[in-house]
């Protein structure tokens, strides 16, 4: 009966992930996917969140509602649009708890797949792959803008713009507003009003992305290009707690839409609720327990907040690091974007070949796209990356 499926090759990602764990090598180094470890390459547990847990106990887990748990809710429209926000003191906001980020960006696409169809969908080149993968398979077709000048690994400012003007009136635009996966290169906050400029005049349907806040300036600064955003037009939010929570596993985000007024809101939850049921009815308990906890409360949040101030700060510390290790070896290879990108990522512009050599001779593994993960590095591996780094630049 299925003797026509063809055979799955793998997300590039996580294949490459699961090849570093089967290579023997000690001193092998994971700078491929998309995971914060601290200072002994571990996978941190946050105090804050240690604090929840302990805090919710073992009590039974009926099923939560199909929108979610009411204070994770409660608590995603206040991190991600501040509690003063007007959308929400009008009650404009419809919001869900969703199954990570990736659950948020999937339920968005079947939303507008079901109310505004037929619409051109325009990322970012590069971009993170499952935009593209998530809305194709709810029925859109999707193109891309420019977004990386290679040349100078900086944002393409004027190419974005054009062809943002130049995309149909009321197409689907996808942003990333913060800590760009895969580049680590961001808008300035002059470059963003310029794009809501014409996001606005266009009438295009905004979904930003917001999978890596906190990462990038701070918890209140990286939400400001959606929160700017959404006092001017209506907009969809996908955020994720995998990263800045360290929950990886447990599958926590939320996907907001601004809407014209309250009663807009309340029929647009009504179908964020129904697309959720036909897709997995309701979202986990434990997580969205975890994080109502720590956002519900003023001293764990408190805690949290400078938790992720903790790792953003080694993060830019490691790029630091990288840079100069590097410089120390050859004068000859460029450095300056490590420092002037931020987040988890780095593309550094090394080729497939490049990368390949870096795995294959130094156990080094790189995303195929150049793309590093500089929430890999500690002290202990730095050395080895940076000699690594040099020997494939200059090959």
């Amino acid at each position: 009966m299925f003797g026509h499926v063809e055979p799955f090759a793998g997300d590039p990602i996580l294949s490459l992930n699961d090849s570093f764990k089967a290579d023997p090598r000690a001193e092998k180094v994971n700078l491929s996917i998309g995971v914060y470890t601290d200072e002994k390459g571990r996978i941190p547990v946050l105090g804050s969140v240690r604090s929840a847990y302990e805090r919710i106990g073992f009590a039974e887990r009926p099923y939560l509602p199909m929108e979610g748990h009411p204070g994770y809710r409660e608590g995603v429209q206040k991190l991600v649009f501040g509690g003063g926000h007007p959308a929400r003191a009008e009650k404009r906001i419809a919001t869900i708890q969703t199954i990570g980020g990736t659950g948020a960006v999937g339920i968005a696409a079947d939303f507008l797949a079901k109310h505004t169809p037929g619409r051109t969908v325009l990322v970012s080149d590069p971009t993170w792959e499952n935009h593209h993968g998530l809305f194709q398979r709810a029925g859109f077709r999707t193109t891309t803008y420019p977004y990386w000048d290679r040349a100078n690994r900086s944002v393409d400012f004027t190419g974005m713009v054009r062809a943002l003007e130049a995309a149909e009136a009321g197409s689907i635009v996808i942003l990333q507003p913060v800590c760009h996966n895969p580049t680590g290169v961001d808008l300035s906050e002059e470059q963003q009003t310029a794009v809501t400029d014409v996001l606005v005049a266009k009438g295009h349907i905004v979904v930003f992305d917001m999978a890596y806040q906190g990462f990038g300036t701070s918890i209140e600064a990286d939400a400001a290009f959606v929160r700017r955003f959404a006092e001017r037009a209506s907009c969809l939010v996908a955020n994720s707690f995998s990263k800045n929570f360290s929950l990886y596993g447990e599958r926590c985000g939320g996907l907001s839409i601004v809407c014209r007024d309250a009663d807009e809101a309340e029929r647009v939850l009504g179908q964020l609720k129904l697309a959720v049921r036909r897709s997995y009815s309701s979202p986990p308990m434990t997580g969205g327990l975890l994080v109502a906890t720590v956002l519900g409360d003023d001293t764990l949040r408190a805690r949290w907040i400078a938790e992720v101030d903790g790792m953003r700060t080694r993060m830019d510390a490691m790029r630091r690091l990288l840079a100069e290790r590097i410089r120390a070896l050859s004068n000859e290879v460029d450095v300056d974007f490590l420092l002037s990108q931020r987040g988890m990522f780095s593309f550094t512009g090394l080729s497939e070949q490049q990368v390949r050599d870096m795995r294959e001779k130094d156990g080094v593994y790189l995303v195929g796209s150049g793309r590093m993960c500089v929430a890999g590095l500690n002290a202990d591996n730095v050395p080895k990356v940076a000699e690594s780094f040099v020997a494939a630049s200059q090959a």
